[in-house]
C-alpha cells in the first residue's frame, strides 16, 4: 500500500467528532458506498463548484452592466449585441447549473445522493467524480439518450 493510499485512509476525525478529508482523499470502491468521508468530498466539491459558478456569473453581470455604452458604428453595435447575447445565454445556463448544485446538496442531505433517481442503484464514484449532479447511472441515462433519440427522429 502506497503511503498515499495510507493517508487518504488513515483516520479523518478531528477532536469535536467531525470528518476532516486530507487534500488528497479519493473516493474509493473499497469503502462503503456513500459513507460519510465520501458524503463530505462530494458535498465539498459541489460548493466549490457553487462558489466558482456564482463568482463567474457576477463577473458576467458586472461586465454586461458596465459594457453598456452604445456603439457608433452599426457593425460594432452588431458584435456588441452578439456578445451580449452570448453573455446572457452563459448567464442562463450557469443558473440552471445552481440550481442543479443545490438540489444535489439537498440529496447529499436527504440520504439520497449518489443513487440513480430511476432504478435507485448506486451510480459510480467515477461518473460522480466527472458529474456531481448526476441523477442517473451510466445505464440509465443511456436509455434516456436512446428514448429522446428515438423520439426526435420520428
Amino acid at each position: 500500500m502506497s503511503s498515499t493510499t495510507k493517508q487518504s485512509n488513515k483516520k479523518t476525525n478531528n477532536k469535536n467528532g467531525k470528518i476532516v478529508l486530507s487534500e488528497k482523499y479519493i473516493p474509493s470502491e473499497k469503502e462503503p458506498f456513500m459513507n460519510k468521508k465520501q458524503l463530505l468530498y462530494f458535498k465539498t466539491k459541489l460548493e466549490k463548484w457553487k462558489a466558482s459558478v456564482i463568482e463567474d456569473s457576477e463577473k458576467t453581470r458586472d461586465n454586461l452592466q458596465n459594457n453598456s455604452l452604445p456603439e457608433a458604428d452599426i457593425a460594432d453595435r452588431a458584435s456588441t449585441e452578439t456578445d451580449r447575447a452570448l453573455e446572457l445565454r452563459t448567464r442562463d445556463r450557469q443558473r440552471k447549473l445552481l440550481a442543479k448544485i443545490d438540489e444535489a446538496l439537498v440529496r447529499i442531505k436527504e440520504g439520497s445522493y449518489g443513487y440513480c433517481i430511476e432504478t435507485g442503484e448506486s451510480i459510480s464514484l467515477k461518473r460522480l467524480d466527472a458529474r456531481p449532479i448526476a441523477l442517473l447511472s451510466i445505464k440509465a441515462q443511456e436509455r434516456h439518450e436512446m428514448h429522446e433519440r428515438s423520439y426526435r427522429e420520428k
